[in-house]
């Protein structure tokens, strides 16, 4: 019997984190075992109240919140400790399909060498970036994420398909760059090679950085269109927000600088060093906290967590 266990991290998203679960719950196993994981990150009381209230599931609360990286961390080592064979780290904002764990067990299974497993994911209806550009029996099929490419010459990752209509053109399964941190399948005697996730960046980018650990290490990691879910995409942290602004801009400068080509590296510093002069606010902070290495949760503020 193989050992699964999903981790689902929640951080004052009590209603979408009990959708989440219920779908889970629907999944079709074949010689599997899904044990469920609720990590909650300090939420409100009343927000706990509600995952106390739930059955057939582990709640560990944290007192605060740790971020993406050590929240989804602590809902690892507890799988590991019980014996998993695999962690699947899947977004509270998230409708998985019934068939979503068979088809990446069954990827997983058929090659021991690969260490992550990304499904096909599209916009959940209603939370598509171009609301307006497609007919109404579009909607459910406009593809958010078909694997990830890595631009090294900006440091950037890419979603392949992002808007585009799902019609067969992603159907393949093939190795990619970076599995989204929106849903990953991983083996988990990976993470006594790759370690977890990188804490140091709290939020964004944690999901590549583990990718290029993992295959620097031997593992491969896939895109299996056969495993599909929809998500919930948040606009509150889109590009241009404040947070965005803050996180992508001192963590891709965490990144570059440990990963990129040498060139890559002294255009980055050039880069900081405009943005620190004529950037927004929070890239300017972003900046100088990679700088200071203030990493973690950094200067972002509190907000209720």
């Amino acid at each position: 019997m193989i050992k699964i266990f999903a981790v689902v991290l929640n951080w004052n998203g009590a209603d979408d984190t009990i959708g989440c679960v219920k779908f889970l719950k629907k999944m079709r196993l074949e010689d599997s075992q899904l044990n469920i994981v609720i990590v909650d990150n300090g939420s409100k009381p009343d927000e706990i109240e509600k995952l106390e209230r739930l059955s057939g599931v582990t709640l560990i609360e944290n007192k605060r919140n740790l971020g993406y990286a050590g929240g989804n961390n602590i809902g690892i080592r507890y799988a590991l400790d019980k014996g998993a064979d695999y962690v699947l780290i899947i977004n509270n904002d998230t409708i998985a399909h019934e068939n979503l764990v068979v088809r990446l067990v069954e990827a997983a299974e058929k090659d021991l060498d690969g260490g992550i497993f990304s499904p096909k994911m599209y916009f959940a209806r209603g939370f598509e970036f171009h609301k307006n550009r497609y007919k109404k029996s579009e909607i459910g099929k406009v593809i958010w994420y078909a694997g990830g490419d890595m631009d090294w010459k900006n440091v950037y990752g890419s979603n392949h398909g992002v808007d585009e209509i799902d019609r067969g053109q992603f159907n393949k399964v093939k190795e990619i760059d970076f599995a989204t941190g929106a849903c990953m399948f991983i083996r988990s005697e990976m993470f006594k090679k790759v370690e977890f996730f990188d804490e140091r960046y709290y939020l964004y980018l944690e999901d590549v950085d583990l990718s290029l650990r993992a295959k620097k290490t031997g593992y491969k990691v896939w895109f299996v269109p056969k495993a599909t879910l929809w998500h919930k995409v948040s606009q509150s942290s889109a590009i241009g927000s404040e947070l965005n602004d803050y996180y992508t801009t001192r963590n891709r400068l965490l990144f570059g600088i440990k990963y990129a080509p040498m060139h890559t590296k002294f255009a980055l510093i050039k880069e900081s060093v405009k943005l620190l002069l004529n950037g927004r606010k929070w890239q300017k902070i972003g900046v100088i906290d990679f700088y200071l290495c203030n990493f973690g949760k950094g200067s972002w503020p509190t907000r209720g967590g």
